[in-house]
């Protein structure tokens, strides 16, 4: 089929839609950009006191005594709390509550919390807070992960210091090996990244007159964060209202507790004063969680004409003093470290390991980031040795829909992998690379342009529940309002459900209003992570529709006086069949419901697809929904210092339907310009269980001076069971700009770099390494 048929067809499509695949402005935006938007933390409550946490003083010591006498005896303290004043169970997490919320014998890192207090004033609470007094018997911290897994060395769980292993095998890995022209084998290493948000940790705790709990907190999953209170609190789960949206940013960093179990432990210490928490930048750094550091060997076999036939991968995680969800970020990093490719032989594991490092747990990416370099660098290396073209050897090696994976499973939901790197290997800056790469700002600086290919998994995967649900209320005034649990953390959401809502309504995107985060107004719909937003809360309003439509009709029915069967969905309308002169509107619709007594509030509900099986000690691969990413960059390097500039990326995602073609651009250029941070300038720096890097005066992140010319260049593969065909895009478009960085240092300079952050001095020193030594007589 031509492109101009194609895009014939792509036309036709749009217009038999009126909001899905249409540039929606943000129906936040408004209040986003004037900053009449209010967070959580942005409220101040009459008669409100202030909380303050109590971190540990080492990363690694017994706890002999805590005395709080002088605390209490603050004039302006309203109470202190230590682990002797939890009702419930001491501990929190999201798949091992294996973290203390408040610590009793032992502190594992400097992040961990020792106790509470509230006060009059936040400067009383400093001072509160500064007044108790713990008897340590400082340990000798565990601070490199494979120490940690040595035998002997001290253990910071009961059961050890391995939280998990996990391994993926297919085919024969020896055979593959022996098989190969070509073998390549390298470790890498990545860093520890802040989350960043712009708000940090905070918010709101009430004990209300009936003695239920409020907790307003920004997080990625109030109905589960309710349940982690009601176990610590020994509370009814139904007594507790959490509001956890907006957020002021997330990126995985709010997936875990943060602060709503302080918030609620003090609310029933403060005789119902309202009580608020807020960490500082500081307080963020050393007691939020990161990114997993990865240490990733990796070794690929290939055969001279660009076919890959073997992957080993061995990775080590550092997940800090607990679990969180290290074991799952572990487990999708072994999933996804083959690439999207067809290799008929891998041989991977990965292991989770405690340390007294801080805490790491999910982020945008979620372990792919960390091991897609090996995979990706390695068909570079095979192109530079053999001389095939880098896509191309993408292309040859790429699986399609139908195609048996590298995993081994055949994969049957839509796949967009060969259609990205057909429009990288078309676009301008790919085909015009030598004219680009010659335009050099100075004459010691070079540039470079590569290209890189990864994906990312859709949703929770296989043994993990994954559902869905939403519901939709006919209003009095005939709008919609329609609830959906997962939380608006910057994405744009919330529009892309009220287009979806509004498509399936027939009606205009002002007439629905849309509830996120509130779990008194809206079912249980899983979490805002695995970028399953838009795919989960889409399907969900698009099962719940058809139930409101069914409503709408009988209702219109007995207005008209007509059969069911001959009433038809119109704009804004019902009408009876073929005469628009009978109809009915949404507003006359709600008087007729309501004068029944009738519900005017529908559900729907259904459960993410996954594969059947689940490949053994793999910890829940393969997903049954992908994402699939294609990024080309060109970069420039100063030879004299080192210092790279990304100058232009395109990113060419794979979302099956486009929904929203503004929101799709935020979301590829927020992610781009992530990983340009990761590749080049982030790594929180801990030595010996001490953070050094305490705030963002020595944590490098991209501001607007950074950032690139950004292309972004969809390709739709339809995913039919997506809502409209849509699949998730948050996380995917931040990962595979890391190998192509790292890829286009190399053809700038001859350096390769396998160590993250690619920072000046890594560079500078792996360029003086590529000079060939000489000796010169005398």
């Amino acid at each position: 089929m031509s492109k101009e048929v194609k895009d014939v067809q792509k036309l036709e499509n749009q217009q038999q839609l009126k909001w899905v695949g249409k540039s929606v402005k943000r129906i936040d935006g408004p209040a986003k950009v004037t900053g009449e938007q209010k967070y959580k933390t942005d409220f101040n409550y009459p008669n409100m006191v202030w909380g303050k946490v109590l971190r540990a003083r080492y990363p690694f010591a017994k706890i002999k005594g805590i005395d709080t006498s002088k605390a209490e005896a603050h004039p302006d303290a309203v109470c202190v709390l230590t682990h002797k004043d939890i009702p419930g169970f001491n501990g929190f997490g999201i798949v091992t509550p294996d973290q203390p919320v408040l610590c009793e014998d032992v502190v594992r890192c400097t992040g961990d919390a020792v106790a509470l207090v509230a006060a009059e004033s936040l400067e009383a609470a400093e001072e509160a807070i500064n007044l108790i007094e713990v008897d340590y018997e400082p340990l000798e911290p565990v601070t490199d992960a494979e120490a940690a897994m040595i035998q002997g060395a001290p253990q910071l769980h009961p059961d050890g210091n391995i939280h998990s292993h996990v391994t993926i095998v297919n085919g024969d890995i020896d055979k593959g090996f022996e098989e190969a022209d070509f073998i390549f084998e390298n470790t890498f290493y990545s860093p520890r990244q802040m989350h960043a948000f712009i708000e940090t940790e905070g918010g709101w705790g009430k004990l209300e007159e009936d003695g239920s709990l409020t907790i307003q907190c920004p997080a990625q999953y109030g109905h589960r964060d309710k349940l982690q209170i009601a176990r610590a609190l020994a509370l009814n789960p139904e007594r507790i209202h959490v509001y956890s949206s907006p957020n002021g940013g997330g990126f995985g960093g709010k997936d875990e507790i943060t602060v709503q179990i302080y918030l609620a432990l003090l609310a029933q210490n403060t005789d119902g004063r309202p009580v608020k928490i807020h960490l500082s930048r500081e307080e963020s750094v050393i007691a939020g969680i990161k990114r997993h550091p990865f240490k990733v060997t990796v070794k690929t076999g290939a055969k001279k004409d660009g076919t890959l036939i073997a992957n080993k991968v061995r990775a080590v995680a550092d997940t800090g003093a607990y679990a969180s969800l290290g074991g799952a970020v572990t487990a999708l990093a072994i999933e996804h470290a083959s690439g999207p490719y067809k290799i008929p032989n891998v041989d991977m594991e990965g292991f989770c390991v405690y340390t007294n490092n801080g805490i790491a747990g999910a982020f945008r990416g979620f372990g792919v980031n960390q091991v897609c370099v090996g995979i990706e660098t390695h068909i570079d290396m095979l192109a530079e040795k053999t001389g095939l073209d880098p896509i191309e050897i993408r292309k040859k090696n790429a699986y399609l829909q139908g195609d048996r994976s590298s995993l081994g499973h055949v994969v049957s939901s839509s796949v967009g992998t060969i259609e990205t790197l057909m429009e990288a290997e078309e676009c301008d800056l790919w085909v015009n690379r030598e004219l680009y790469k010659s335009q050099v700002s100075e004459p010691w600086k070079k540039r470079g342009v590569a290209a890189a290919t990864s994906f990312h998994g859709v949703g929770m995967g296989i043994g993990t529940p994954d559902y869905g649900a939403a519901t939709i209320e006919l209003l009095k005034d005939g709008r919609f309002k329609v609830g959906v649990a997962i939380e608006e953390i910057g994405t744009g959401n919330g529009t892309v459900y009220a287009q979806v809502a509004a498509e399936c309504l027939r009606c205009e995107v002002d007439n629905i209003a849309v509830i996120q985060g509130d779990t008194k107004e809206t079912l249980d719909s899983g979490t805002i992570s695995a970028s399953r937003s838009t795919y989960t809360g889409g399907r969900a309003i698009a099962t719940a529709a058809p139930n409101m439509i069914t409503l709408l009709t009988e209702a219109a029915a007995e207005i008209l006086n007509v059969s069911k069967s001959e009433i038809e969905l119109a704009d804004n309308k019902l009408i009876v069949a073929g005469d628009e002169s009978q109809s009915v509107n949404y507003k006359q619709i709600y008087e007729k419901l309501y004068e029944q007594h009738r519900s005017m509030r529908v559900e729907g509900h259904f459960y993410l697809p996954r594969e059947k099986k689940e490949l053994k000690n793999s910890g829940g691969a393969p997903h049954h929904l992908y994402g699939y990413m294609t990024h080309v960059v060109m970069v420039e390097v100063d030879t004299l210092t080192g210092e790279t500039d990304v100058l232009h990326v395109v990113a060419i995602p794979d979302v099956g339907k486009v929904l929203n073609p503004q929101g799709l651009e935020g979301q590829s250029e927020g992610g781009a310009v992530m990983g340009i941070g990761y590749t080049l300038y982030e790594d929180i720096l801990i030595e010996e269980g001490y953070h050094k890097t305490k705030n963002f005066t020595d944590y490098i992140i991209p501001t607007i001076r950074e950032t690139p010319i950004i292309e972004t260049i969809p390709v739709e593969s339809n995913e039919k069971s997506g809502p409209f065909g849509a699949k998730g895009i948050a996380e995917v478009v931040m990962i595979p700009i890391i190998p192509a960085i790292m890829a286009a240092i190399h053809d700038a300079t001859g350096a390769r770099i396998n160590h993250l952050p690619a920072t000046p001095e890594r560079i500078y020193k792996a360029i003086q390494e590529t000079k060939k030594q000489t000796l010169v007589s005398r």
